[in-house]
């Protein structure tokens, strides 16, 4: 049990008007402990002047200009990617309070915030790291962070006609996708937007990425699982002489003459869980796996 004083960030989604009450709740909880707390100076307006809440004794922060002992992500799990590329190399750990909908990595309800809290300064919680995949660009350079927890995607733009998009991983070519996109993920992204266009489900710890088409050309072509080791190169030719790379849900506009690489960023994300909570019960509880719909 940790007898020191602990000092918390605090990043929150500013849409959700309605759940401030969660907010209130965790400082509320925090305050017990005498923890120190910052929080992001967009969702520290919006609380004061949105929602008229006290936030006395609450320093802000800028940006990434910030340390702490735990990062407290308020929102969804876009919430909680925006916290993770604020966080970056830092190396804090990042709690997720789920005030969203699905919550894959803002995993902690509202109802658990207090039990949590005590579970930190009990040293009762469990650390999982998380791969991050970086992009370099041979051309114009990304005007974003490069860094990104859950997938990168290469997209066309609007109703443009299809794009190409030639692989190759080390060096070796693999294919050229003829499709509207590409999703790179990483395990942590592979229940995202993988998912939803047939990638398959990755566990956590695995150390894989993988490559799956966006309505590819032909129906023959399958995701692909490989070692998180490697690099990948993909370059881009569109009708429209541009495309689309989204980080994270992040997007902007490339030029087709770019090449990217993705390989491993050089840090990982630390996530904290509860202590004995299980990948595979999570995974069902959000899939509802074994749940009769049928009204």
């Amino acid at each position: 049990m940790t007898s020191r004083k602990l000092r918390f960030a605090i990043v929150g989604n500013t849409y959700q008007a309605k759940k401030s009450a969660s907010v209130q709740k965790i400082l509320n909880c925090l305050a017990m402990h005498e923890a120190e707390v910052c929080m992001e100076r967009e969702f520290h307006r919006f609380l004061v002047h949105g929602q008229h809440l006290s936030l006395d004794g609450v320093e802000v922060f800028d940006g990434n200009d910030f340390e702490a002992d735990f990062t407290v992500s308020m929102g969804g799990d876009g919430t909680f990617l925006k916290t993770a590329s604020m966080v970056g190399e830092k190396q804090i750990p990042i709690i997720g309070v789920n005030t969203g909908r699905l919550g894959f990595l803002a995993d902690i309800n509202p109802p658990e915030i207090d039990p949590m809290v005590q579970a930190i300064y009990e040293g009762d919680y469990a650390i999982d790291t998380r791969t991050v995949l970086q992009v370099e660009t041979d051309g114009q350079p990304l005007s974003g962070c490069p860094f990104a927890l859950n997938d990168v995607a290469i997209l066309k733009r609007d109703v443009a006609a299809m794009i190409t998009v030639r692989t190759t991983i080390n060096g070796d070519y693999v294919t050229t996708y003829l499709a509207d996109g590409l999703v790179i993920s990483t395990p942590t992204g592979s229940t995202a937007y993988s998912l939803s266009v047939g990638g398959p489900i990755i566990v956590p710890g695995t150390h894989v990425f993988s490559i799956t088409a966006v309505a590819p050309h032909s129906l023959n072509v399958r995701p692909l699982v490989l070692s998180e080791d490697s690099e990948i190169t993909l370059t881009v030719e569109s009708r429209s002489h541009n495309f689309l790379v989204a980080l994270d849900g992040r997007s902007e506009k490339l030029p087709d003459s770019t090449r990217l690489t993705l390989r491993k960023a050089p840090y990982r994300v630390k996530v904290v869980k509860r202590a004995g909570q299980k990948y595979f019960h999570t995974l069902r509880d959000k899939m509802m796996w074994g749940a009769d719909q049928r009204g």
